[in-house]
């Protein structure tokens, strides 16, 4: 999962631990699921591409 995380638009850097987070809001049983392989995606996935809508207009 960790090549779909760097794409995410949840994987933002963070200043103070400076490093790259994951920064959705889930609970203990997420976390414990994804961690543990119990998705075989993340179910919080969004693709964090912004040009994304504008190459859908074209």
């Amino acid at each position: 999962m960790g090549n779909q995380c760097e794409q995410c638009a949840y994987f933002v850097y963070d200043e103070e631990m400076e490093e790259y987070v994951c920064d959705v809001q889930m609970d203990e049983d997420d976390y414990y699921r994804i961690t543990t392989n119990g998705y075989r995606s993340c179910p919080y996935y969004r693709c964090g591409d912004e040009y994304l809508v504008v190459r859908k207009q074209m």
